[in-house]
């Protein structure tokens, strides 16, 4: 079973409201009803946390939770979350030449060198905007002349993987109307390569990462608005 079976191994059928009663509901509150008995609106208890692993980006906590019953009593969980810094996720668009920013590096998790976006962890005490600024002249050399020069457009903060992580991804697109470029500078053992692609050329190119994903369709979706054709 997956961290997220049911508890206790059991099996649940759950009953489809009518379709007339649903649509008296909204979707929230159709997931209000558990099957086993688990109240989803009352608040999870931590009974016992342990570091089981700590590196130098990610730590991995073995925990014990009681989730809520109905009933008023508990249904006891195991879980393991892998703690981790909050980061940033930004598809550059350099505006006068309609290009974009795309990287190419080793990600163990896929065991391959993937094509992707610039991204990065944030430092204690950074924004979104400040830190998406400075892994993009750290890891590509590309600095906005001044802040006049740059608009964001914040996709959203999601969860990259919440069945097992509490890293939340800042995504956004930056649009760069004018910008120039300064020496690079990467931990010892990064190794990154970047290049501006044409907007054709980036939907073309394997990107597998799903944060970059939703960068890239928010930015078609807003392609698609002002121009009518999604590969323009």
């Amino acid at each position: 079973m997956t961290q997220d079976s049911a508890h206790n191994g059991q099996t649940r059928n759950t009953p489809l409201l009518p379709h007339d009663a649903q649509s008296e509901l909204d979707a929230k509150h159709l997931l209000d009803r558990s099957s086993d008995g688990v109240d989803m609106n009352g608040s999870v208890r931590e009974i016992s946390r342990k570091t089981v692993f700590e590196g130098p980006i990610f730590a991995i906590d073995d925990i014990v939770l009681d989730l809520p019953t109905t009933d008023g009593g508990t249904a006891r969980i195991r879980r393991q979350l892998i703690r981790h810094a909050p980061c940033v996720v930004m598809l550059v668009h350099d505006v006068p030449g309609d290009r974009y920013l795309i990287e190419r590096e080793y990600r163990v998790g896929s065991n391959r060198f993937a094509y992707g976006l610039p991204a990065g962890l944030m430092d204690a005490g950074e924004n979104p905007e400040q830190a998406a600024l400075r892994e993009l002249s750290e890891e590509t050399g590309t600095v906005p002349d001044n802040l006049s020069a740059i608009r964001f457009d914040h996709v959203g903060a999601y969860y990259s993987s919440e069945g097992m992580t509490d890293e939340l991804a800042n995504i956004m697109v930056i649009h760069l109307d004018r910008w120039h470029t300064e020496d690079r500078h990467f931990d010892a053992d990064e190794h990154v390569e970047s290049a501006w692609v044409s907007w054709r050329q980036l939907l073309d190119t394997p990107v597998t990462e799903s944060n970059a994903i939703i960068a890239i369709q928010h930015e078609m979706l807003r392609r698609t608005k002002h121009t009518g054709d999604t590969v323009a």
